[in-house]
């Protein structure tokens, strides 16, 4: 390593040059915690390890998130990046944004950072029609990993979700409960597993309530929850469920559009609770999403993977909960 280089881990440890290289060439007489500080701030600047450091993983964790444009996923991170900081992990944030960086990508790069695990939300495990190669390669290297939030079958990984069916079931009765016989959803993607579950559930609880169905798919966007919201408007609808709360921004957008008003012509209800749902107008009638709980839970299977001992790979489930604001209200007469 050249001396520039030395001198840069050194500042970044807080140690000597000296110290650096006794790290780098296996030289005795320094602790356990400076050793790994050393080899964790080579990995976090993109140094290569000494060969023979290099069976060693680092304690860094990459977190690869879809985007950050829907606040649950700051949010998440939020949760996931404390928790595995109060375990001695540093997590490394990855981010999908359209025509940028793939997560086969970012995988690779996670792979030559020497990582410990990964944990995954809302990636292309969730897509039936995506490449999964990169997860079935994951497998081969025995990388731990984690999953959040429904999964195409058998990539064999534990997974953390919060309960699709029981999210529908809460915003579906409550919206029946208000009086309301057509009822659209808006949901993500065909080919995207949640919004498979939820329609799966939608469709058992308007059957039970002898009522009619009618869906919409869309991208995830408030572009995306307009132009599929306007849809079921045209169908005449007079509320709306919805896969995200981008969505149902979306939607509240595309009632205004008609001239209409929420909730008195239309109701909507989001899925998440994300930041600022309060702050909307009106306020959002929205499930919430557990993520604190499912955040740590995430951590503590990986982190019981890196340390060895074997977890179970059936899905864990998390409890949603309808949070009642002004988005909602009886149907129009």
């Amino acid at each position: 390593m050249t001396q520039r280089r030395l001198a840069e881990v050194a500042a970044k440890v807080g140690v000597s040059e000296a110290t650096v290289s006794r790290v780098l060439n296996g030289k005795p007489g320094v602790s356990d915690a400076t050793r790994s500080a050393v080899l964790t701030a080579l990995d976090v600047l993109g140094y290569e390890r000494p060969t023979q450091l290099r069976g060693e993983r680092a304690r860094l964790v990459g977190l690869v998130l879809p985007e950050l444009q829907n606040p649950i996923f700051p949010a998440f991170a939020d949760v996931v990046g404390n928790a595995l900081a109060q375990r001695g992990f540093t997590p490394v944030l990855c981010t999908r944004t359209a025509g940028g960086v793939s997560e086969a990508d970012y995988l690779e790069l996670l792979f030559e950072q020497h990582v410990s695990g990964v944990v995954f939300a809302g990636g292309q495990y969730a897509q039936a029609d995506a490449s999964h190669e990169h997860y079935h390669q994951m497998i081969r290297r025995k990388l731990p990993a984690v999953l959040v939030n429904a999964a195409v079958d058998d990539l064999g990984f534990p997974r953390v979700s919060c309960d699709d069916a029981v999210a529908v079931e809460q915003a579906f009765g409550h919206l029946v409960a208000l009086g309301h016989q057509r009822i659209g959803a808006v949901l993500g993607p065909t080919d995207h597993m949640p919004s498979r579950r939820k329609l799966a559930a939608l469709m058992l609880c308007a059957e039970a309530a002898r009522l009619e169905l009618v869906e919409e798919h869309a991208m995830f966007s408030l572009e995306g929850g307009q132009a599929a919201a306007t849809r079921l408007l045209q169908r005449g609808v007079t509320a709306i469920v919805c896969a995200s709360d981008p969505l149902a921004l979306g939607a509240i957008r595309a009632v205004r559009r008609q001239g209409l008003r929420v909730p008195h012509d239309v109701s909507v209800v989001g899925y998440d609770d994300s930041a600022f749902m309060t702050c909307t107008e009106p306020p959002l009638t929205t499930v919430r999403q557990p993520i604190e709980a499912m955040g740590r839970a995430a951590v503590e299977l990986l982190a019981n993977q890196i340390a060895g001992t074997s977890v179970a790979t059936e899905e864990l489930l998390f409890e949603p909960e309808l949070v009642v604001r002004s988005s909602t209200a009886p149907a129009p007469r």
